[in-house]
């Protein structure tokens, strides 16, 4: 073991010492990654509550799948996929992304416009994509915040392309919406 303390370890020396079990460097990890991963937690649940489980579920699966990170890429990319399942796995099981409409049959009827984004704060934003609806949101975070494409989308959720490309376009189209909506409000 290094003499350094295990907060000042690198993922690398933390992840050595979690396989061999050791609590302490464990502790540090989750520590070190708690918020980023409660936050990609929040990005995917209904609610604090759900997101909280998740984010406690999901360390435990790191935590007894740790021994299987090969070292190459990035220890957080990693960990970020074994979350991001770890939630697909849970929205599997509640299918709410099943129920599309081809983007092409879908009417707009709130105009777009172009400079939306432009006046909205990045928390405003966040804030807005958690009260997607929960298709909109599963697909949005995937393709958008994550980026994954159309067709590892469509296999993951076990939908067609099509109806990721709907699922992304209506929330789009929604957030869009409810960004007009707070300008026309200031």
């Amino acid at each position: 073991m290094l003499s350094k303390s295990y907060s000042t370890m690198s993922d690398e020396d933390l992840v050595k010492a979690c396989v061999r079990n050791n609590t302490e460097a464990q502790k540090v990890l989750y520590e070190r990654y708690y918020s980023r991963m409660l936050a990609l937690c929040l990005r995917y649940s209904d609610n604090k509550d759900d997101a909280k489980d998740s984010l406690h579920d999901g360390f435990i699966a790191i935590f007894s799948k740790i021994s299987s990170y090969s070292g190459s890429g990035s220890f957080e990319g990693w960990m970020r996929r074994v979350f991001v399942n770890l939630m697909l796995m849970k929205i599997r099981r509640k299918d709410v992304v099943k129920e599309s409409v081809n983007v092409d049959d879908f009417t707009w009827a709130i105009p777009v416009q172009e400079n939306v984004f432009d006046k909205i704060r990045s928390k405003d934003v966040i804030k807005l994509i958690s009260e997607m609806p929960q298709g909109y949101r599963i697909v949005f975070n995937m393709v958008v915040i994550e980026g994954y494409s159309y067709q590892e989308v469509a296999k993951e959720l076990n939908i067609s392309e099509v109806s990721v490309r709907s699922q992304l376009s209506r929330g789009r189209m929604w957030l869009r919406n409810k960004i007009s909506k707070m300008e026309d409000m200031q």
